[in-house]
């Protein structure tokens, strides 16, 4: 089957989002433009993942190309809005890449679907006609910043960590294995 690449190169929208109460939270990104709506579906820990990176990523070019990058993103350019629905994923996230288009002064985003084989590292960022399905998105800096930020506040607005071990704290009660089981008796 041909491998199919969604690629975005002026979006409207790209944006991180949940469906989900905290603790059963599934993790989309979605990218729309012109009419186009392409939803993907990764864990968690991806999308923290990729807004770090998009940040780090800002930073090496403002070094290197002596590009003018914000630091951030103005709150109004920040998309707070729910994800479109209904949510209909077109593939689970496997391999990311992350790259810098000089031409265009846009960071690129690819996401590549999970596949049982090893992906080949030269068919990140490209268009080869073999390997996974991919969705392929153009920011500009402003625009990677501000889907970094938001990003953040996605991941974040889940459940509240322990301040003891940083596992996420259930509302059902939460067995912390730094206390190994026992609470502390006062000694009075």
């Amino acid at each position: 089957m041909a491998r199919v690449i969604h690629v975005f190169r002026q979006p409207e929208r790209f944006v991180a989002g949940t469906v989900g109460q905290p603790g059963d939270r599934t993790f989309y990104l979605q990218a729309f433009e012109d009419g186009r709506l392409v939803s993907v579906m990764l864990e968690k820990a991806q999308v923290a993942v990729l807004a770090e990176r998009i940040g780090s990523l800002l930073e090496e070019v403002g070094r290197r190309f002596g590009t003018t990058v914000p630091d951030s993103a103005p709150d109004d350019l920040v998309d707070t809005q729910p994800l479109e629905t209904p949510v209909e994923e077109e593939f689970r996230v496997g391999t990311m890449g992350l790259g810098w288009d000089a031409e265009s002064n846009a960071v690129v985003v690819e996401l590549l679907a999970v596949t049982e084989e090893e992906i080949d590292e030269a068919v990140v960022l490209d268009d080869t006609e073999e390997g996974p399905d991919a969705v392929r998105v153009f920011l500009s800096p402003l625009a990677a910043r501000a889907f970094a930020s938001r990003a953040d506040r996605v991941v974040n607005a889940g459940r509240r960590p322990c301040p003891l071990c940083e596992e996420p704290l259930d509302p059902e009660g939460h067995v912390c294995p730094r206390q190994n089981g026992y609470r502390r008796s006062r000694q009075g």
